[in-house]
């Protein structure tokens, strides 16, 4: 298990966290999912509650910052 890990981003929205988790993985990078304990039993997905925050590995961070970064401006090509 890792050590550190670092913030890549915050969601509001569930499926945007799943997606890009997926595409990390895909990549090679561990990806650790956080949400507020009580959104998370209450499926509360508005405001602070909501937030769901995505984590990689620190030693990873840079280059899951490039895959999403480009994910985002949609450079990425279907294999």
């Amino acid at each position: 298990m890792e050590k550190e890990w670092k913030l890549l981003a915050t969601f509001n929205e569930p499926i945007q966290a799943e997606l890009l988790r997926g595409l990390l993985e895909a990549q090679g990078i561990r990806v650790l999912i956080a949400q507020e304990g009580a959104a998370k039993a209450l499926g509360v997905n508005v405001g602070i509650l909501g937030e769901i925050e995505l984590l990689v590995p620190a030693g990873e961070h840079t280059r899951a910052e490039q895959i999403m970064n480009d994910y985002f401006a949609g450079n990425l090509e279907a294999d």
